[in-house]
């Protein structure tokens, strides 16, 4: 089957988070999972906020990105995810 580009939007939960450590932390999720993570991209948010960008590739048949999404929540310093985006692979 194809694949998909997927992004998601990891917040994170206070100004004072390492945003590597979580970057790392999240990366690891992902790849675990059986996603590979193409791209990150940290973006400032508000008031010291950050949050980062996961571009990832994912085989279209895992489905729904619920369980993902619910993985990377558990990791220490992530206040919420959201899939932003999400696009077919041509190619």
């Amino acid at each position: 089957m194809a694949n998909v580009i997927v992004t998601f939007k990891v917040n994170l939960e206070s100004p004072e988070t390492n945003v590597e450590d979580v970057k790392d932390a999240v990366s690891v999720k992902i790849e675990d999972s059986g996603v590979q993570v193409g791209k990150t991209e940290v973006e400032e948010v508000a008031f010291g906020l950050k949050a980062i960008n996961f571009v990832c590739i994912m085989d279209e048949d895992k489905g729904s990105t619920d369980r993902l999404e619910e993985t990377m929540k558990e990791v220490d310093g992530v206040n919420s995810v959201q899939v932003v985006d999400v696009r077919r692979a041509i190619g």
